[in-house]
């Protein structure tokens, strides 16, 4: 598997160099004028920037704990250490250092993993779902000639709106009848493929058992209000950055509405996550967008793309090494190790 990983890295970095060179040839990059982007930038709203992100970890840990709080009560901030390790290791090795948090929290708790898997993945929902709402609220909201391409980017908002609204009654649905709705679709999948049908059927049931931290209105609104307020802090974040690239009147002045598209732009790069090479995949991929929405120039483009990934992504590197430290915590072997206990879960959970 590390072979198969090592060998598709290289084969994109190579693909990316390439295309770099081709770039370089066919559109010069000024690099003097993109490292003036930098001097000439408001460092004051990039160290803002920072203190939101590591504001959005704080309130990471205190919804991890909050969806604990029916099965085993732990401080709000206890958990703080697994979400910052577990996103260093995602930065360093990649998206297969996702199950590294729920591991990590599984160790710390002394809880099932299993169960820590089943609130992963109600986490992740609630963050599609409240960065969902706040893309989609401002982007209707939008005055008018605010947002290149309106009637584009308002029928994808609207399209949105609509898969979080079915997202929310498939997690009321799941919610009360969980377990009737995973037989139904592992009965009707299992037609095409019994395998299919069984992994469908065992990750609604997984699904199901991490909605039971979910067992009152009460409940889905304080998730719903941390998430929300955890992703307007990395959408201030996001803004902040780039109005500091004050030497570009585009980004300097740039609308929340604008900003929006700059950070789904972001988030879809990043949903598939090569380690290191894909830090410069992003930037590219962010770069693009930035000049195609916004008519911005290759350098200052390029310089908010990378600012953008080093605080929103990478800015908890440090911290998270020197936590791991203390923590006695070894990156790669925790990676390693969550990915096998993640493995051996999925199978006990088939079999019963």
């Amino acid at each position: 598997m590390k072979k198969k990983q090592w060998i598709l890295g290289l084969a994109v970095l190579a693909i990316f160099v390439a295309l770099a060179a081709y770039a370089q040839h066919k559109y010069p990059f000024h690099w003097q004028t993109f490292l003036e982007q930098f001097k000439l930038a408001d460092w004051g709203k990039i160290g803002i920037a920072l203190a939101c992100i590591y504001m959005a970890y704080v309130f990471r840990s205190v919804r991890w704990a909050m969806l604990l709080r029916h099965i085993k009560k732990v401080g709000p901030f206890s958990l703080l250490g697994t979400q910052v390790i577990g996103f260093t290791s995602v930065a360093l090795i990649g998206r297969i250092a996702d199950p590294v948090r729920p591991y990590l929290v599984a160790k710390k708790t002394g809880l099932p993993l299993s169960n820590q898997v089943a609130v992963y993945v109600v986490e992740r929902l609630f963050d599609f779902g409240s960065m969902s709402l706040i893309f989609c609220s401002v982007i209707l909201l939008a005055p008018a000639g605010a947002l290149p391409h309106p009637e584009i980017i308002k029928k994808a908002a609207y399209g949105g709106l609509a898969i979080t609204a079915l997202g929310a009654f498939f997690l009321v649905v799941v919610r009360l009848a969980g377990g009737v709705v995973a037989s139904l679709l592992e009965g009707t999948f299992s037609i095409v493929s019994k395998g299919l049908g069984g992994a469908i059927g065992d990750k609604i049931r997984t699904f199901r058992a991490g909605l039971d931290t979910l067992r009152t209105p009460g409940d889905f609104a304080l998730t719903l209000g941390i998430s929300l307020a955890m992703w307007g802090l990395i959408t201030m974040a996001y803004l902040e950055i780039t109005t500091a690239f004050v030497a570009s009147p585009q980004l300097a002045h740039l609308t929340l509405a604008k900003c929006m598209l700059l950070m789904a732009s972001s988030m879809a790069a990043s949903g598939f996550q090569l380690p290191v090479i894909g830090w410069f995949t992003q930037i590219g991929i962010v770069a693009a967008a930035i000049s195609g929405f916004f008519g911005v120039a290759p350098e200052p483009a390029t310089a908010c793309a990378a600012t953008l990934l080093l605080v929103t992504f990478l800015g908890i590197i440090p911290v998270g090494l020197v936590w791991a430290r203390f923590e006695h915590v070894s990156l790669r072997k925790v990676a390693a190790e969550s990915g096998h206990a993640k493995e051996e879960v999925e199978p006990d959970e088939a079999a019963c």
